[in-house]
């Protein structure tokens, strides 16, 4: 696995610099973390965490306690992405892959320009859920889980550990891509069908 300095610049030039529909936002999502998987020659799960933690100027702490799964901040001329402790290890993954979407997004006003209010989402909630669903798409690429799915692994408990997430983020990833139905509650939290906002 080999990563490029440029490969934060690669990523960020694949999304137009405007305002994006939510359709729009997620195919560009997409498109940045297959295109990551791409660059560092990942074809199968687990993908590794190096993917991100193996970027020049990209350096991952751990704190606790820490009120939120993670945050990024940019200190004396590199990303620093800080992580939950206290949180499992799959959990952690995923918030790399979501602050690292953070990190992405930073020319953007922190994804603000890209992700305006829409009728029943704030931007900020836009900006989150996209966050997660970079995530989602790193971790648990469309075309793996499908193919893991049809191949006749259908557990979300085996599936989860194959791909290296929780088991409620491969639930979720699941019901975006079709695969199952939309259960009754998800912890009080609406999820969006083609969208998932959390891990």
């Amino acid at each position: 696995m080999t990563t490029s300095s440029d490969t934060i610049a690669q990523l960020r030039s694949l999304v137009p610099e405007r305002a994006l529909t939510h359709i729009e936002a997620l195919h560009f999502t997409e498109l940045q973390a297959t295109r990551l998987l791409n660059l560092v020659a990942i074809s199968e799960p687990p993908v590794p965490s190096e993917v991100i933690t193996g970027l020049p100027r990209i350096r991952v702490e751990r704190a606790f306690p820490l009120s939120a799964s993670g945050a990024t901040r940019w200190i004396k001329g590199r990303w620093v992405i800080v992580l939950n402790a206290g949180e499992p290890a799959v959990r952690q993954r995923f918030s790399l892959a979501h602050e690292f979407k953070h990190v992405l997004d930073s020319p953007f006003g922190q994804g603000r320009l890209l992700y305006p209010a829409t009728p029943g989402m704030t931007s900020e909630q836009r900006v989150e859920s996209t966050c997660d669903y970079f995530a989602a798409c790193l971790f648990m690429p469309r075309v793996w889980v499908k193919r893991a799915w049809c191949g006749g692994t259908q557990d979300p408990q085996v599936l989860a550990r194959r791909f290296g997430v929780s088991v409620q983020a491969m639930q979720i990833r699941l019901l975006a891509l079709g695969l199952t139905e939309q259960p009754r509650r998800c912890g009080g939290r609406v999820y969006f069908r083609a969208a998932p906002v959390a891990a």
